[in-house]
């Protein structure tokens, strides 16, 4: 059936010479079966992806497979494609529909059966790029930043705070530099989310792909920028190099936990912070530790209190039980306790005593508790220096008795 949507999206795809893709290589060899020519890619981010080749073989051949996945999926796409007399083969791929997450990278090879043989083409790679924009690039060490409003100076400015972040990730996470990181620095929300929703992925201020080590923020050149990048940039490298550290089990660990850190190590923190923590404990509308776990609340008010107390929890903690602490916690929710056991598990106290530790010693709530509490110590040891002449004072009270009701 005609479609003329498709139609449209293809001739969009093969119209924008601009963002083809052309390879560096001239054949890619298959099993001694089918030889690839000309691979080209053309991409228009969150549109359509059109692949195009000239497939070769020693016989004749009418059709071949594509296929291709992003290289974090376990599951691969198959088109079968018609050669044409010229042997060319193109697909278009409605990315509209099927979406992929924004910078990921897609592996794509070709395959055809014959002779009761399939024969496979080498993979090849590609990166799906957000090509709306002027990207421009400067980078260090392992981390590239990519940026398309502001001038030297600025993307020179986000690079130092990409450093200084990590700087400050290594003080208690200390992970060697490892693969490339990239930082895509959108000059404002709106821009960043519409890439997110293109991308499938959930509207925020700030996004890391810590599996692809793909950082995204939004900042505008101007006076407040270097505040801006000094707190999201190192915030979202922190989830990054958490995955990094963590691996697998980065997806066991609570959601106020990942975020406290990444938090933590903002070069600016957040003055709001400490009043949204204020106002909270005076009208004692805190969050309860054990509602962050699985995730944080959906409406804007709430996220920024979770946000604000995890911060200041993970503080008290790292405080409290050192970086090894922080640690022995992370070690422990990946090894899959719950919420409530992990922290029982790596401190030896549970998560909702935790809270209650914290909320009194940096909240100052139940004041009389807490001195009652670190008091406690001294008050037992002054217990047991007077025990002894107390019960000898008794003791001689009691002699004192017994000799007074003797008969003289």
């Amino acid at each position: 059936m005609f479609n003329p949507r498709k139609l449209v999206l293809k001739l969009m795809a093969i119209l924008l010479t601009a963002a083809i893709l052309p390879f560096n290589v001239n054949q890619v060899k298959g099993q001694e079966g089918i030889v690839v020519e000309e691979p080209m890619v053309a991409v228009s981010f969150g549109q359509a992806i059109t692949f195009q080749a000239k497939i070769k073989s020693p016989i004749p051949i009418q059709q071949v497979s594509l296929l291709f996945r992003e290289v974090n999926e376990d599951v691969t796409r198959v088109e079968t494609l018609q050669v044409d007399a010229n042997n060319m083969v193109s697909f278009t791929y409605d990315a509209s529909l099927n979406v992929i997450p924004p910078f990921s990278w897609i592996v794509f090879w070709f395959q055809a059966t014959f002779d009761d043989k399939t024969y496979t083409s080498d993979p090849i790679r590609f990166q799906y790029k957000d090509d709306r924009f002027p990207w421009r690039d400067d980078s260090r060490a392992n981390l590239n930043v990519h940026w398309y409003a502001g001038d030297d100076a600025f993307g020179a400015a986000a690079l130092d705070s990409a450093i200084a972040g990590m700087a400050a990730i290594n003080e208690f996470i200390p992970i060697p530099p490892g693969d490339p990181i990239e930082i895509y620095i959108y000059s404002n929300a709106a821009d960043l989310q519409n890439t997110l929703q293109l991308g499938g992925e959930e509207w925020a201020g700030g996004h890391a792909n810590p599996e692809l080590g793909v950082v995204m923020v939004a900042i505008a050149p101007g006076a407040g920028q270097g505040i801006e990048m000094q707190t999201k940039i190192p915030h979202e490298l922190a989830h990054v190099m958490l995955y990094r550290s963590l691996g697998e089990a980065y997806a066991n660990q609570p959601a106020w936990l990942l975020e406290g850190i990444a938090a933590m190590v903002e070069l600016y923190p957040n003055p709001d912070y400490a009043r949204a923590l204020d106002i909270a404990s005076e009208d004692d509308s805190l969050l309860a530790f054990e509602d962050l776990c699985a995730s944080f609340p959906a409406d804007t008010g709430s996220a920024f209190l979770a946000y604000a107390q995890s911060q200041s929890f993970v503080s008290y903690i790292r405080d409290s039980f050192g970086s090894s602490g922080l640690a022995r916690l992370t070690h422990s929710y990946g090894e899959g306790f719950s919420c409530e056991l992990g922290a029982t598990n790596a401190l030896s106290a549970p998560l909702g005593q935790l809270d209650a530790r914290w909320r009194e010693n940096v909240l100052g709530q139940n004041t009389a508790g807490v001195a009652t509490r670190n008091l406690l110590p001294f008050l037992l040891l002054l217990a047991l220096v007077l025990m002894v002449p107390i019960w000898g004072a008794i003791d001689m009270l009691r002699q004192r008795s017994r000799n007074g009701n003797k008969p003289k």
